[in-house]
This record gives C-alpha cells, structure tokens and sequence, in this order.
C-alpha cells in the first residue's frame, strides 16, 4: 500500500480562501510601497553560495539552505572532510549554491550587477518566498514570503523618517490597530559596548542582547558571560534590562550613558531626528517606541534598526524588520552605497488578521453566480451568455455536468456562490434568465442586461 503523501515540516499547502486572504494583505503592501515610490524587482530563489555565506552571522550561515550540485556530487567532494566528517568543509566542495534566506543581500548583488542600469537613489520592493534550516513553531516556517522596501544611494534620514510611515501606513489600512515599531541604533549599541569595555564582543554582545524578549535577563547575562563578557561589564549594562519612559526620556538616559563616546552620541543623533519627525508628522494607528534592547543580530546594519511587533493580545513574534546598512554592497566591491530598508512578515501578519477576525467578508474570491445546467441545449444558451458576463468583468460559471439539481445548489452553497441562474425551456423561449438567491430562495425573471446590472451590483 501506497505511504500517504506529506510535505517538509515547516511548509504549508494554502487553499483557495487562504490564498485569497494573502492577495489582499499582499495588494494592500503593493499599493502602498508604489504609493511611496517604490518599484518592483525580482531574483532568483537561489544564489551562488558564496553571495549568501557569511553576511548574517554564524547562526544565520547554519540556517541557510544548501543546494547539493548537480549530477554525482560526491565526485569533487573533499575527501579528507568527508573522512573526518568535517561538515563545513565538505559542503564547500559539494554545494556550490544555496535557497536565499532573505531578500536583502541578494538585493544588495542586484544594485551590484545593476549599477550601471540603474537610477540613484533607488527605491525597489521586493515580495518573494525566502526559506530558513529553522525550527518550525506558531509563526516560525521553514518557507515564507518576505515583503521588503529598501531605498540605496541615499544617507538621508528622511528615509527612515518615510519608512516608519509606510510601516504606519500598511498596518493602518489593515485594521490592525496597536502595532509598535520599535527603533533603536546599531551606533547606540557600539557606544554601550565601548563604554562598558566590550568593544571587541560587540558582535556576541548585540546577539546576546537581541534574544532578551526569548530568553528572559538571566538567559542573556548568561551568555554574555558564556561569550567573554566580564561581570563588571554586566553591571555597567544592567540599567538596559529595566529602560523605561518616553522616547525623550529614554535618549535623554542614554545620553547620559554615552557621553564619552562619540559613536555612540552620533546614533543618538540620528535616532532623536528620526523619531521626532516621524511623530511630529504624525502616525496613524502605529506606535513609536524606543528598545535599547533592539539589536537584530545581523551583521550587515550600521544605523538605525526596526522591529515591530504586534498589538499586546496577539501572542506572536515580531511582524516585520529592517534597518540601515552603511556599506552592504561593499561585499560585492561597490563601496560606500548606503541603504535603508524595511520587511513585513506575509505569514505572520496573516496569522495575526486571521486571530483578531480582521479579514473582510468580501475578500475570498469566488464566482458570483452558478449557472445551473439542465443538459446541452441549455448549458450552450447559459453559455454564450456567461462569455458576455466575463467580457463584462463579472466572475461567473457553469456547472460542467448535468447532474440532480439539488447536487448543483450544494455545490453552490459549499463554495459560497451567492447566486445561481436557472435556465428551462420557457426560459430560453422568452430570452430570460431565472436569478436566485441561494441563500434566502428568492427568485427573479430577468433579461441579460438585467441579470448583469443586478450581478454587478
């Protein structure tokens, strides 16, 4: 007996409703980001490995996605790894190509492989699926779609003043009132580093500290420790466990902090402007705060860093992210382009919608009338008369069998078709069509300009 059909752990199959709902959190992105200027691109799902190795750290390299090569891939493969079971050496010889795990850096190589094509300050958006060796949990998948916009070519802070709007704007227009976007600056963090004597553990310091919403205090200074870090340098750190108040008083703290370190008063800098234009200008339904704690262990951000989370009664973790890179395309040879960027969680965004019931009724995309079929003379009057309802725009379909009536209203009312249109002899005399109402019953005799001005309706 045949073993039943699975899929990896960490995939979904999405069915016509759930599609339907992705295309109208997806729409409402697009809308938004071509609002703001942005324009699409799209690459491939897979990259030469050495475009992805590297660039987020060494625990986002150990969840990248190999691609074995092609044909015997043992043939090349390094023989003296492979005997002492060395894996990252032997991988290097056996893949030589790898599934993307964001749409950042390949985005980076794009600008790279472009920059002669292209037009500075560049604004593009970017949704496409991006897949992570992770372990799969509620919110957490092995495959998903990233939403992404990023602005390169440009060291305005205006951009990071745009990107927290745009933020404001797609969260606002999907209802999801509550939503905070915090900040905070990669600057910041090395000035806390410096100042407490860690400047050469800034890396395990800013990973360590990114995990505090997952591992609780304990769990960080743990690490901290575990990393290098010196108890002395704990206790100079502690205040950040425990930061609270406005945003003018958070930088005010850190000022405070910081004062003998230039790098780290230069984010503060950055960090004050962004945050009092944004909200000078105005949010909608978002909310701006301050998380010293915000890190986002990633290599690449050299300014100011996003996360946002969504509203207090959804247990879920951040919903989108970004931040600003300094130099990312420099590790493709084109030095000193400056980019800023932001992703929104498809999936999460979804599941969290989908928990607080804020997908609108009409979103599901199906037909708005079934035309019953009686046999072949009538199925050939309803259908000349569904090509010119198409034509029109509407969405409309024939039951393909002559089947028992009663099956055909079934199928009708399982798929949500409010409408289905009966066609007899007497109908076909007259030239009419018999519109009902699947739901209450009712019935009218009408005209094809009639039935498409009431299905239009």
């Amino acid at each position: 007996m045949a073993s039943k059909p699975s899929i990896p752990k960490g995939t979904r199959d999405f069915s016509p409703e759930e599609v339907a709902k992705r295309h109208y959190i997806i729409q409402i992105m697009k809308t938004n980001f071509e609002k703001y200027g942005f324009q699409p691109i799209e690459t491939p799902s897979f990259e030469n490995s050495e475009t992805l190795m590297g660039k987020y750290g060494e625990e986002g390299d150990r969840l990248i996605f190999k691609i074995l090569n092609s044909g015997d891939y043992l043939a090349n493969a390094n023989e003296m790894a492979l005997q002492n079971k060395e894996s990252n050496k032997l991988t290097s010889s056996i893949s030589e190509k790898a599934l993307r795990y964001d749409l950042t850096v390949p985005f980076a190589r794009y600008v790279v492989q472009h920059q002669n094509e292209i037009e500075f300050p560049f604004k593009r958006y970017q949704i496409q699926p991006v897949w992570r060796a992770d372990r799969p949990q509620k919110g957490r998948f092995r495959e998903f779609f990233q939403c992404d916009a990023d602005v390169v070519g440009s060291k305005s802070l205006w951009q990071e003043v745009e990107l927290v709007q745009l933020y404001d704007a797609v969260f606002a227009e999907l209802g999801l009132k509550g939503v905070v976007i915090k900040i905070n600056n990669r600057k910041i963090l090395s000035g806390i580093a410096e100042v407490i004597g860690a400047s050469d553990k800034l890396i395990d310091f800013t990973v360590a500290l990114d995990k505090l919403d997952k591992i609780g205090e304990d769990g960080v200074k743990k690490e901290m420790l575990e990393k290098g870090i010196s108890p002395e340098a704990l206790k100079k750190v502690q205040p950040l466990f425990n930061f609270t108040g406005t945003i003018t008083e958070k930088i005010e703290k850190l000022s405070q902090l910081l004062a003998t370190s230039a790098e780290g008063m230069k984010g503060i800098s950055e960090l004050q402007f962004i945050c009092e234009n944004a909200l000078n200008i105005g949010l909608n339904t978002a909310v701006l705060d301050l998380d010293v704690t915000l890190a986002r262990g990633l290599n690449y951000y050299t300014g100011a860093i996003f996360e946002v989370a969504p509203p207090q009664s959804v247990a879920m973790g951040s919903i989108g992210g970004g931040g600003r890179y300094d130099d990312l395309t420099g590790i493709f040879g084109l030095k000193d382009m400056s980019g800023v960027g932001i992703s929104f969680g498809l999936d999460r965004i979804y599941l969290v919608l989908d928990e607080l019931n804020l997908f609108p009724e009409t979103v599901a995309s199906t037909s708005k009338a079934l035309f019953i079929n009686y046999g072949e003379k009538e199925a050939f009057y309803c259908m000349k008369a569904i090509q010119k309802l198409r034509n029109s725009g509407l969405i409309v379909e024939m039951y393909p069998d002559a089947v028992k009536v009663g099956k055909q209203f079934q199928y009708a009312d399982k798929r949500g078709i409010p409408f289905a249109v009966i066609v007899g002899e007497t109908e076909m005399n007259e030239g009419k069509f018999a519109l009902k109402n699947v739901a209450s019953g009712e019935q009218f005799l009408l005209d094809l300009e009639a039935l498409q001005k009431h299905l239009g309706n």
